[in-house]
């Protein structure tokens, strides 16, 4: 059995799909690129597919991973393609290995996040930046499926900025951008707990919601604090010998 590691963008108006949106739309483009899914045993069978941390419905994504195994071996990259022709615009497939390593949820340990801040002045979310990095703590509480949980945000911040919006944003009128490295702990901490702790901490309340962004996921270097590529060590670990173009 051969297994694949895929990363794919949930970009545009596709950021708005849910979870289970994306499995069924996934499961469509495994039918139509026919791919040799392998399958579950029991009574209703079902792709081995394995999701790796997905993003909250309404954030865009550059960096949402999963795993599929397979009954016959496949080049990736001609998999990857067939299955990007084979899904909607928005959900791409844009890169994949053949893994050749173990615990691959586990090197998924932090993400990077953009945050566009419309009708925010640049300053003002630099101080609020300022003021939420220098708090010991900073505890949000939020309603999960175990009931209303509080936990602190500021610990699971690596990094946070401020920056100017590009110049060829649409539109007129002022526009921060956060961006931030936040660890993957338990409970998790979204990107809107952090905005909660930043309104909590610097009376920062932008006058419409946040678009929200993932560019990275990854193992966190606690010295450079960047987010690495989680599939660096299967591309290392690959074999010179390839499977033969035409395969997939």
């Amino acid at each position: 059995m051969q297994r694949i590691r895929l990363r794919y963008t949930k970009r545009g108006r596709l950021r708005f799909t849910s979870h289970r949106d994306f499995q069924r739309a996934f499961e469509r483009a495994l039918r139509r690129a026919e791919v040799p899914m392998a399958y579950s045993a029991g009574f209703t069978p079902h792709p081995k597919v394995s999701y790796a941390n997905a993003a909250p419905t309404g954030t865009g994504s550059e960096a949402e991973y999963l795993e599929i195994a397979l009954t016959e071996r496949r080049d990736p990259e001609v998999l990857r393609r067939l299955l990007d022709e084979s899904l909607p615009d928005g959900l791409d497939a844009v890169d994949a290995v053949e893994a050749h390593t173990s615990g691959f949820a586990d090197r998924l340990t932090a993400s990077r996040w953009e945050l566009r801040l419309d009708g925010v002045e640049l300053e003002e979310a630099r101080k609020a930046a300022e003021v939420f990095l220098a708090a010991d703590s900073v505890e949000v509480s939020r309603q999960t499926k175990k009931g209303m949980r509080t936990f602190d945000t500021r610990a699971a911040v690596a990094s946070l900025e401020a920056v100017p919006a590009g110049s060829d944003r649409p539109g007129g009128g002022p526009c921060a951008i956060l961006r931030l490295v936040v660890r993957h702990l338990t409970p998790a901490v979204r990107p809107d707990d952090v905005l909660s702790g930043l309104r909590a901490t610097a009376d920062l309340a932008p006058p419409v919601p946040a678009a929200v962004t993932r560019l990275a996921q990854g193992p966190l270097d606690e010295e450079t604090g960047t987010v690495t590529d989680p599939l660096a060590l299967d591309r290392d670990a690959t074999p010179a010998a390839t499977v033969p173009d035409g395969t997939a």
